[in-house]
C-alpha cells in the first residue's frame, strides 16, 4: 500500500451540476492530476458483474442518499493504489467527502487533504444545468425529484465539511456563475497561488 505522505489529495466539492467534472478534466490536462470521481467509482462498481455491493449502491443512489463510507473509501483507496503503482501521486477526489465523518475517516485511514476546492453555485443555475444534462445523460438521478433531494442532501451534509475546512483555512472557493472558461481561469490562478507553481 502507498504511504500517506507520498500522495497529494485535493477534495472537490460543490452541489450537483456545478461543473466539477469539466473543471477537474482541465486540471488533469494542465497539472497532471488523477481525477477520481466518487460517484463514477460507485456507478462502475454498481455495474460490475458479481459486485457484492451493486444492489446496495443502486438503492442508495436512487433514493438520493449517501452510500456507506466504508464502500466509498475502499473504492477510492483501490483506485489510488492503482495510480500510485503507475507513479501517479496527485489526486483530485471529486464529490467526496460528502459528510463530516467521511472526511475524518479518509484523513485518518488514507491520506490528509492539501485543501478543498468548493464550487459555489446558486440552486437555480444548478437546476437548469442538470435538467439540460438529463436530456442526454441517461442518468437515473437527473430528474427534478432526485435533483431537489440531492440539493437538500448537499446543503445539510456537505456544507458542514466545507465550513470545517474553511475554519482550517483549507478551502479555495470557486464561484461558478460565469462561463466555464472564466471559472477555469480563476481556478487556475488560485491553485497556482496555493501550490506555489
Amino acid at each position: 500500500a502507498f504511504k500517506r505522505d507520498e500522495v497529494k489529495v485535493i477534495f472537490v466539492l460543490g452541489g450537483p451540476g456545478v461543473g466539477k467534472g469539466t473543471q477537474c478534466a482541465n486540471l488533469v490536462r494542465d497539472f497532471n492530476y488523477v481525477h477520481l470521481s466518487a460517484g463514477d467509482l460507485l456507478r462502475a462498481e454498481q455495474a460490475r458483474p458479481g459486485s457484492e455491493f451493486g444492489e446496495l449502491i443502486s438503492t442508495y443512489i436512487r433514493e438520493g442518499n449517501i452510500v456507506p463510507q466504508e464502500i466509498t473509501i475502499a473504492l477510492l483507496r483501490n483506485a489510488m493504489q492503482e495510480a500510485v503503482s503507475q507513479g501517479r501521486t496527485k489526486f483530485l477526489i471529486d464529490g467526496f467527502p460528502r459528510k463530516m465523518d467521511q472526511a475524518v475517516k479518509f484523513e485518518d485511514d488514507v491520506a490528509l487533504s492539501e485543501f478543498t476546492l468548493y464550487f459555489d453555485c446558486s440552486e437555480e443555475i444548478m437546476l437548469q444545468r442538470l435538467l439540460k444534462r438529463g436530456e442526454t445523460s441517461g442518468r437515473s438521478d437527473d430528474n427534478i425529484e432526485s435533483i431537489r433531494k440531492r440539493f437538500k442532501t448537499f446543503i445539510e451534509t456537505s456544507m458542514p465539511v466545507v465550513d470545517y475546512y474553511r475554519s482550517l483555512n483549507k478551502v479555495i472557493v470557486v464561484p461558478c456563475d460565469k462561463s466555464q472558461e472564466e471559472v477555469y481561469s480563476l481556478l487556475k490562478d488560485k491553485i497556482r497561488d496555493r501550490m506555489d507553481i
